[in-house]
């Protein structure tokens, strides 16, 4: 692969992650602090996004990969973004915002798909070239919250403005990326998005367990993309959005890690390993505060732990597992089953939960982390108790 091209398909994940960073982690403190929304208001924001997940695939799987060059759709998409997110910054009710945010999630949840074919389609090496493509994405997401968290603008209207001018610069930018054409000849079906062809591996009880505990977990995934920036500010923390970006920042280690982790410990144990993960790091927000923010700052940099050990350990599994013939419709199975289902509902019962345990207004945040721990407990109970498969080993 020429440089150039590394060069350019390193920008535009960037750029892409640019966008996302800007507004995802902070949406919540926003919600609350700027347009005095309920927490069944902010959840609901927040499933916007996996609405729009369930639909990004079906967009990119029977339309754009199938009539238009993906960078004129990834073009298109992210300056119609920029015009929604400019509708964004003009809101003053919550109710309306969620129909806005919907819209603008419409539009940029097909991206994510878009620039992985975009990348995947120019590298000679997948496992070489790639990762070192997408990791500018985990660099944009650093690089932004800290801007935002310098700034003091988590709980601004900038975060959508800085979102803004980013998505109109990808927009123009993407005309620029190099040539992908359509594959006329694909004959991608709704079985195919849906990965129906996938259930066949549901035979395999380890699989199905796997299966059933990624959704589950996405649960109290939710309660920390949704509630762990507002929580975090109301325990005294200050520049909450810099000190999350560790999050990240500890990604890439546990990344790194993650081939070592399956020569030594296998699939199981690692599974295993980010389960607990989640639920140290849920009672780390629990009852962390200003006298013990030691216990804040455990629970934000096992977030590379919790998502690695877990969801990219998954990928993996997932993908060994299905083998060539149903790599595909197992990717598609899980995403939709993750992001779409899992994270949707977990972000309505985010919301509820913190309905729940607000009193004028004040937000007992131990009680509501302590609601995503027990889940996560129990998605570690069923896992333990019935997941048997220690291996990695593709279907024949």
């Amino acid at each position: 692969m020429k440089n150039l091209t590394r060069y350019q398909l390193m920008a535009m994940m960037f750029l892409l992650y640019f966008i996302w960073g800007s507004w995802y982690g902070q949406m919540s403190k926003y919600m609350f602090n700027s347009l005095h929304a309920t927490g069944v208001q902010v959840g609901g924001a927040y499933a916007a996004f996996s609405i729009a997940m369930i639909i990004a695939p079906f967009f990119v799987g029977m339309i754009a990969d199938r009539y238009f060059a993906a960078q004129k759709v990834l073009g298109v998409l992210s300056l119609a973004g920029a015009a929604l997110l400019y509708l964004i910054t003009g809101i003053t009710d919550a109710d309306t915002f969620f129909w806005v945010i919907l819209a603008y999630c419409i539009t940029f949840a097909p991206t994510m798909a878009l620039t992985t074919s975009i990348a995947m389609q120019h590298v000679k090496d997948t496992e070489k070239d790639f990762p070192t493509i997408r990791v500018m994405g985990t660099v944009a997401w650093i690089v932004v919250s800290n801007i935002i968290g310098y700034y003091g603008f988590g709980d601004s209207v900038m975060i959508f403005k800085i979102s803004m001018i980013a998505a109109a610069i990808l927009g123009v930018y993407s005309f620029f990326l190099p040539n992908t054409p359509p594959k006329p000849n694909t004959s991608t079906t709704f079985s195919d998005i849906l990965g129906l062809d996938a259930f066949k591996l549901f035979k395999d009880r380890s699989f199905a367990i796997f299966f059933i505990s990624s959704l589950l977990i996405c649960i109290p995934l939710s309660f920390y993309y949704a509630m762990a920036n507002p929580s975090l500010t109301d325990s005294g923390m200050t520049n909450v959005e810099n000190k999350m970006s560790l999050g990240q920042a500890s990604e890439v280690v546990f990344m790194l890690l993650i081939p070592f982790a399956f020569r030594k410990f296998g699939v199981k144990w690692i599974l295993i390993v980010g389960l607990i993960a989640w639920i140290v790091r849920f009672i780390g927000f629990g009852y962390g505060d200003a006298s013990s923010e030691w216990l804040l700052y455990m629970a934000i940099v096992l977030h590379g732990v919790c998502y690695d050990f877990f969801f990219v350990t998954g990928q993996i599994y997932t993908d060994s597992k299905a083998g060539e013939k149903y790599r595909s419709s197992a990717q598609g199975l899980i995403t939709i089953a993750t992001y779409g289902i899992g994270m949707g509902i977990g972000s309505w019962i985010a919301g509820i939960v913190a309905d729940q345990y607000t009193v004028n207004g004040v937000k007992d945040w131990t009680s509501i982390w302590m609601v995503p721990a027990g889940i996560a407990a129990l998605v570690l109970v069923l896992f333990v108790l019935f997941f048997k498969d220690n291996k990695v080993k593709a279907e024949s």
